[in-house]
């Protein structure tokens, strides 16, 4: 498979910044007078960042996808010098990714004195205090956008009557344009592909359906970019090896590409994962339910 990443050619980058408020991952940062892709785990390849380079230094380039190897990865953050090496662990560290972040860690100090730059003055940035939430607005990316996990505490009973049910939502962003299939909160995950309206119309949607899960939502009549759905979902299941793969939709016929887009994927991936189709009522109600 096909992933898209994008490329910065260093020669032609002046050091604008013009790119770095359009990458909504926070994947591009400005390190030492250059644009700099600081995390290739968490580049979408979406190329919002191309139209606003006045030199044409960012380019998207095609790779056959293989399952990330952070190894790999730190081995050609390393010769891109120390602040390279920390925003990326930063980066890692703020999206959640701290198994990542810990064999970066681990392959630096098996090679240590092969490193330009000195190991521990690397990891004293990485044990500063994270930023605050007002200062997180000032960091790279939109903050709307970035990468986060949300952790609940188990709900032991029923929410009485009047009071406000919980939130079963477990992580941030969920439209499917902007989720991350490489993030770690998918991996071996059971998750719900919902329609934009499932939502609304199903007064028990948490409850029933999200607890425990993983989410992305779309619309297949009014959305652009199925292909880009398709390929997404395809890497959903060969790179974050979903478990489960719930398709809920709406009862009225626009909704049943939501299950097409699926099946298409499903068909290209490598590994097969169980494929389950709920069909929701207008009114809210569950009126068909099988594995598919």
């Amino acid at each position: 498979m096909i992933r898209e990443v994008v490329k910065i050619d260093e020669e032609l980058c002046d050091g604008c910044g013009n790119c770095i408020p359009n990458c909504h991952e926070g994947a591009l940062q400005m390190i030492d007078g250059k644009a700099r892709l600081v995390s290739d785990l968490l580049c979408d390849g979406l190329g919002a960042c191309i139209g606003h380079c006045p030199q044409g230094a960012i380019t998207i380039e095609k790779r056959e996808a293989e399952p990330y190897d952070e190894v790999k990865a730190i081995q050609l953050i390393i010769p891109k010098g120390k602040n390279t090496v920390v925003a990326h662990l930063k980066h890692l560290r703020d999206h959640n990714e701290t198994e990542y972040m810990k064999e970066a860690v681990e392959y630096m100090r098996a090679n240590k004195p092969a490193l330009p730059f000195d190991l521990n003055e690397v990891i004293r940035e990485m044990h500063r205090p994270k930023i605050g939430m007002m200062q997180q607005q000032k960091a790279p990316g939109c903050p709307g956008s970035q990468s986060r996990t949300i952790s609940r505490e188990p709900v032991q009973a029923a929410t009485p009557s009047g009071e406000q049910a919980p939130s079963e939502l477990r992580q941030w962003p969920v439209q499917m344009h902007l989720i991350n299939p490489a993030a770690g909160y998918f991996r071996g995950s059971d998750m719900v592909l919902a329609a934009d309206c499932v939502a609304f119309a199903m007064g028990n949607f948490h409850s029933k359906l999200l607890k425990g899960k993983t989410l992305a939502i779309a619309c297949p009549k009014l959305d652009q970019g199925m292909d880009v759905y398709m390929d997404k979902i395809t890497r959903l299941i060969n790179e974050a090896q979903i478990n489960t793969l719930t398709v809920v939709m709406m009862e009225v016929p626009c909704c049943g590409g939501l299950l097409q887009i699926v099946q298409r994927a499903t068909a290209q991936a490598s590994r097969k994962v169980p494929i389950k189709m709920m069909v929701v009522s207008v009114e809210g109600d569950v009126i068909k339910e099988e594995w598919v």
